[in-house]
């Protein structure tokens, strides 16, 4: 459906009488230098879709993508305008789960469409933003792309930071004294990474040529914006990278203490088979009824193997207590 449907001219929005879904009448309006429209849709249908492309002249190729959605994020040209695909982040902390939606935008010199799936990053705040910021909205559609992308890149930052805090407890129940199965939740928090990270990588290409001020059909005296918009995605793929490492090492010390766990089980386990061990050969021995056997028909026989095997026992016990396997 479409949210919203606004003109602006010189950096100011322009009072409208005319319904927001009647377009081709706001559009008829923008007819004079710095003047532009924006249109807002969410989960449209192909048909709201299409509906719009007419108004707009878009390439049948990008809405089609639109329509689908599920693209990686991308800029591309199409005739006289842009096609910017950006991936949404948030997250869910309850289910250590990274949630995705898509926001396509197309780009025209008088013109900014956006197409908005899920739930992530609504743009209301970033068009209220926009029409406080009289200087920055005179660039025309190129404010609206950089807002965008600004609110999209600074979610990207919230989940990276939430990210963080997951990872450093995953790191303190690793290393805790009491033991724990961590591998469950490191295997799901590094599958949220690369979902995280096949949004953040491939937009660094598209954010790095407007930062550049070489796209043509986007102001180049934006570039300044955009370049801080790809500063902190270069600081949103850095943490990806790092929080991934030090995943990987926590799952490795998590194998090598479950090793050493599992050694010492052993040892223990040992140890008191050995305290077993040897009262058991002494009633083994004794256990055998030859004719023959000395101390069989002794009154202090039985109490003397029971005293045996206590001792046996316990040097087993003291053994082992000085050698650290009890």
């Amino acid at each position: 459906m479409i949210v919203d449907n606004a003109l602006y001219r010189n950096g100011v929005r322009v009072p409208l009488e005319a319904d927001i879904a009647d377009l081709r009448s706001v559009r008829a309006r923008c007819d004079e230098p710095d003047s532009f429209v924006w249109v807002g849709l969410l989960d449209p249908s192909a048909d709201e879709l299409t509906a719009v492309a007419d108004v707009f002249d878009l390439h049948p190729l990008a809405v089609e993508d639109a329509v689908n959605a599920h693209q990686r994020p991308k800029l591309e040209k199409y005739d006289d305008s842009l096609f910017l695909v950006l991936k949404t982040l948030w997250y869910v902390d309850e289910e250590d789960a990274v949630e995705t939606g898509e926001i396509n935008i197309f780009v025209g010199s008088d013109f900014v469409v956006t197409v908005r799936h899920g739930q992530g990053s609504e743009l209301h705040g970033s068009r209220i933003y926009l029409e406080s910021k009289k200087e920055l909205l005179v660039h025309g559609p190129t404010a609206v792309v950089y807002a965008v992308c600004d609110r999209v890149v600074d979610a990207y930052e919230s989940v990276a930071a939430s990210l963080e805090e997951d990872v450093d407890e995953v790191e303190a129940s690793v290393f805790a004294p009491e033991r724990t199965d961590d591998s469950p939740r490191i295997y799901v928090l590094k599958r949220e990474l690369a979902e995280v990270r096949r949004a953040v990588l491939p937009l660094r290409d598209p954010i790095r040529r407007a930062s550049g001020g070489t796209v043509a059909g986007m102001s180049p005296n934006a570039a300044p914006y955009f370049r801080d918009v790809g500063d902190h995605l270069s600081r949103v793929a850095e943490t990806v990278d790092n929080l991934d490492s030090l995943l990987s090492s926590a799952f490795e010390a998590q194998q090598a203490r479950i090793s050493v766990q599992q050694n010492e089980d052993m040892r223990k386990i040992s140890a008191g088979v050995g305290l077993v061990a040897a009262p058991t050969l002494v009633g083994a021995i004794y256990g055998m009824n030859f004719d023959h056997m000395p101390e069989l028909h002794w009154a202090f026989g039985y109490p003397f193997a029971l005293c045996l095997m206590a001792l046996s026992s316990l040097a087993v016990f003291v053994f082992f207590k000085k050698s650290g396997w009890l």
